[in-house]
This record gives C-alpha cells, sequence and structure tokens, in this order.
C-alpha cells in the first residue's frame, strides 16, 4: 500500500516543475501564517503580514524583469515569485517604510547575485540567502527567519514532503535535518536543556526543514555527486548549529548555506554548459536521439544526466527546464540524449523535437552518481523504455564488461541503441506484451507475462552474483527493485525520473 501511494505521488509530482511546486507551496504556507496571524496564533499584524508580502513579492519580481533586460537575457517570473516568496518568510513581517524598503533591498540583491556571483551563466549561491546575508551586513535589517515557528511546522513539513519525493533527495535532506537536529541539541543540552525539549526546540524553533528542503535544494547550488552533496548538506548543518562571530559575520542560517554552496560550486561542473545541435535522428518509431557539440568539454561519466533548457511559447505545467541521461559516451567533445514522444507530448518535447539543426541550448550542469562499478563486476542492467539510455553510454564507454540487459518496453519500436549492445555482446532480454514482433538479432524475448522473480532468476541464473542497476519511472523501479530483492540480489543501484 505504501508503495502505491508513493508511486501514485510520484507520478502526480512529476506532471508539476519544482518552480510551480515551489510557487504553490511557499503562497499556500504564506496563506496559512497570515490566517493564524488573523486568529493570534502568530504574533503579527495581518496588515503587516500582507504589506511585507506584497513588497518582497512585486520587488523580486519587478529586479528580476529589468536585471533580464539589462543583461539581455529572458527573465523567469516563478524564479523571482520563489525567491520574493522565501524572503518574506526570513524577515520580520513589518508595516515600518524602512524596514519594507530593506525588504524590497534584500530582493533586489538576490536577483542581482544571479549575475554579479556567477560563473559562466551559473550562479554561485542561493539567490535569497544571499540578498539576506547583504541586508545582514549592511546593518539595514537582519533576518530572523519566523517561519521556524511552532504554528507552521506541520505546512512547512507537508511541503518539505512534497519537494523530497519530487527531487528524491532523501539523502540529502535526511543527513542535513539529522545532523543540524542531533548538533542543535547538543549544544542547547550544553547551555542547560534537558535533551528531551532541547532536541524538540531545535524541530520546532530553527529553520531546519524549511532551509534543508526549499533551499539546500536548489540543482543549480548542488555539487554532481551524491557524496558531495551529503558532505555539502553536513557542512551547511554544522555551520548553522555552531554559534560563532568572525568580524561582521554571524552563523545565521544564510550564510551556513552559502558556504555549502561555494563547496558545491568547487566540486561542480563550474558554469552554465552551451550546447550547438548537430544532429537529431529517429531510433524508432516513437523515439527521438539529438547530438550536440558543446563550445567547451563537458566532464562527465557515463551514467550521468545534465539538465536542458528550452525556452518556448507558452510553456506546460511541466515547465522549459528537464533532466537527461546522457547516451553517448564521453569522447570527441560531443555527447547524445534520446527521448519518447508520445501521441500528446509536453510542450517541452515538442519544442525540443521541432529545434532545427544549429540551434543553442543551455544546460545547467552534469551530475549523478548512477555509475558502473569500477572493479569490473558483471552487473545486470534493467530498462524500462527511455532508461535505457544511461546505459548505451556505460556500455559504449566499457565494452568488454560482463553485462545483462533486461530492457521492458511496450512496443519493440522502443529498443533503442540495439547496435551499441549489440557490438558489445550485451546478452539482451525482452519484457514486453508483444511477442509477434521482430527484435534485433540476438535478443530474447522473456514472454508477455508480468515478469516475476522466479522467471527473473530462472532467465539469469547468476543475478544474485551480479550488481543491478535500475533505471525508468518510479513506479518501474519501485516494482523492479522489489522484485530483485525477491530474486535474490543484494545490490541494487536505481535512477528514476518522473515527468515524461
Amino acid at each position: 500500500m505504501i508503495v502505491r501511494a508513493g508511486a501514485w505521488l510520484d507520478e502526480r509530482l512529476g506532471r508539476v516543475t519544482m518552480y510551480r511546486l515551489l510557487t504553490l507551496g511557499l503562497t499556500a504556507i504564506a496563506a496559512i501564517a497570515i490566517l493564524l496571524a488573523a486568529t493570534g496564533t502568530l504574533f503579527f499584524a495581518p496588515l503587516d503580514m500582507l504589506l511585507s508580502l506584497a513588497v518582497a513579492v512585486i520587488a523580486s519580481a519587478a529586479s528580476g524583469w529589468l536585471l533580464a533586460r539589462l543583461f539581455r537575457t529572458r527573465a523567469h517570473l516563478e524564479s523571482t515569485l520563489i525567491t520574493g516568496l522565501i524572503l518574506f518568510f526570513l524577515f520580520w513581517p513589518t508595516g515600518e517604510p524602512r524596514y519594507l524598503g530593506a525588504l524590497a533591498l534584500a530582493a533586489v540583491f538576490a536577483n542581482l547575485s544571479k549575475y554579479l556571483i556567477a560563473w559562466r551563466g551559473r550562479h554561485l549561491v542561493n539567490p535569497a540567502a544571499a540578498g539576506a546575508l547583504v541586508i545582514g551586513l549592511t546593518g539595514l535589517d537582519s533576518s530572523t527567519w519566523w517561519i521556524a515557528d511552532p504554528a507552521l511546522l506541520v505546512p512547512v513539513l507537508l511541503l518539505a514532503v512534497l519537494i523530497v519525493v519530487r527531487t528524491r533527495t532523501f539523502a540529502l535532506v535526511g543527513t542535513f535535518v539529522a545532523i543540524a537536529l542531533l548538533a542543535i541539541a547538543i549544544r542547547l543540552t550544553a547551555e542547560g536543556q534537558a535533551f528531551g525539549p532541547a532536541l524538540w526546540s531545535a524541530v520546532t524553533s530553527y529553520p531546519v526543514l524549511f532551509l534543508g528542503t526549499v533551499m539546500l535544494t536548489e540543482p543549480l547550488t548542488l555539487p554532481p555527486r551524491r557524496w558531495q552533496r551529503l558532505a555539502e548538506a553536513a557542512l551547511v548543518a554544522i555551520v548553522l548549529a555552531i554559534p560563532f562571530t568572525a568580524g561582521p559575520l554571524t552563523n545565521t542560517p544564510e550564510l551556513a548555506l552559502i558556504v555549502g554552496n561555494l563547496l558545491g560550486f568547487a566540486w561542480g561542473q563550474r558554469g552554465g554548459i552551451r550546447l550547438t545541435l548537430i544532429d537529431n535522428r529517429r531510433i524508432g518509431p516513437r523515439t527521438l536521439e539529438l547530438r550536440f557539440r558543446a563550445d567547451r568539454p563537458v566532464r562527465f561519466r557515463p551514467g550521468q544526466y545534465l539538465e536542458l533548457t528550452v525556452p518556448h511559447r507558452r510553456p506546460d505545467s511541466r515547465g522549459s527546464r528537464r533532466v537527461f541521461s546522457i547516451s553517448s559516451a564521453p569522447r570527441d567533445g560531443e555527447l547524445t540524449v534520446a527521448l519518447t514522444l508520445p501521441q500528446r507530448p509536453s510542450s517541452f518535447k515538442r519544442a525540443l523535437a521541432e529545434l532545427p539543426v544549429g540551434a543553442r541550448l543551455r544546460a545547467t550542469g552534469v551530475g549523478g552518481d548512477f555509475l558502473l562499478p569500477t572493479d569490473r563486476r558483471p552487473v545486470l542492467l534493467v530498462a524500462g523504455g527511455i532508461g535505457v539510455t544511461p546505459f548505451a553510454s556505460q556500455i559504449a564507454e566499457d565494452t568488454g564488461r560482463d553485462a545483462v540487459l533486461l530492457h521492458a518496453v511496450s512496443d519493440h519500436g522502443d529498443l533503442a541503441y540495439d547496435e551499441v549492445f549489440r557490438g558489445a555482446g550485451t546478452r539482451v532480454l525482452v519484457a514486453s506484451p508483444t511477442p509477434g514482433a521482430a527484435l534485433p538479432e540476438g535478443y530474447l524475448h522473456l514472454g508477455v507475462d508480468r515478469l516475476t522473480a522466479e522467471a527473473l532468476a530462472e532467465a539469469v541464473p547468476d543475478a544474485d552474483q551480479r550488481v543491478a542497476y535500475v533505471s525508468g519511472p518510479p513506479a518501474m523501479v519501485d516494482h523492479t527493485r522489489a522484485l530483485l530483492r525477491a530474486a535474490g540480489v543484494r545490490r541494487v543501484r536505481t535512477d528514476a525520473f518522473s515527468g515524461y
């Protein structure tokens, strides 16, 4: 039941972008906070809250639009709205013109940081954190992070769960929250509190959940590898929890996050990636491959992904940015991605498929830990539909590895990259409901029935001796992980994608 509920939530959340989710979620929390103030639960004047909210959002949207025109780029309205909403929760709601002006300046500095604290088109730090830090350093005002109030714990927790499920950042957020709460509780205990009340105080009176989900998970400021992200999470948690003063700097939450952002930048693909489309071709009735050449070398390892931005008119709820596994080996200064085009594709897929050769795109970075073992252990690769793309990159780079590929498709026309797998001598098993359709030479059809652990063990007798990798939609990944466990496979790595 829990697995089904998780799959249902994954599927629903995959229909909206993170921008839309954050905009709606933060707006809902702001509305709840104003209602709580009106009932006296929060110690703010509702009018002051409305004024602060309006100033933060309008100043952010207006400055974002003006700066985009100044720097000759496209304004992103939802991004600026999110920045304004976050700043609303960071500064004390007030009706005083002086502090409303400081809040407006925080929004301006936040949007300006996207251009000034940036490297090759990629901003280095969380914009809202940068705006709050600048205002604190100037002495115009100081952040209070009033969002950390017991009355708002439940709505913040609900948004946190949605963000973690949508972004699949369980380890990142879990590491940050666990270390931050424990470190804060230990500090408060050392100051004289009992551990239980100290821990509860850390949960209810410190912005751990809000900082760790709404802000720490911003993809543009995260490093590419899992262990690097966990290290950044631990660093931000420790800086947040330990009091210090160094000249004008104190351990505010925004400073803790910026310290972590700078560490992430040092590890990551520094700067945005500019790509030129040099070819597109059909590799199946519904599957399109696009080949790009980068303006400068792109560092990636087989199995990693990049995020493409395709600006287009009237984007639907899935937005103009999407993550794609790279399907080519890292060589020749080129890279490829592939996508399936359903009968009614999203506006993003339509725009991407219609790009002419020579079109210029921007990718925000490369990341991911879906990497084959370095010790050349035998592997079992399980792909759902277009989830085969990271395996194509891995096998093209490592042709001598002992690999078995199980490719689940709804139609044999979706069996992409057969030339890569046949050329490498990979054994390929096909799970599909179409037994009579032709298969590439050497491929074996497992039957039309739903795959079981027993059938898998029979088809791959040494499955329990292999490291398994599963790539596909979240529901397929969750089901396959359980099936592999039942078949005796002990080591399973997964790479789930949603919103396609």
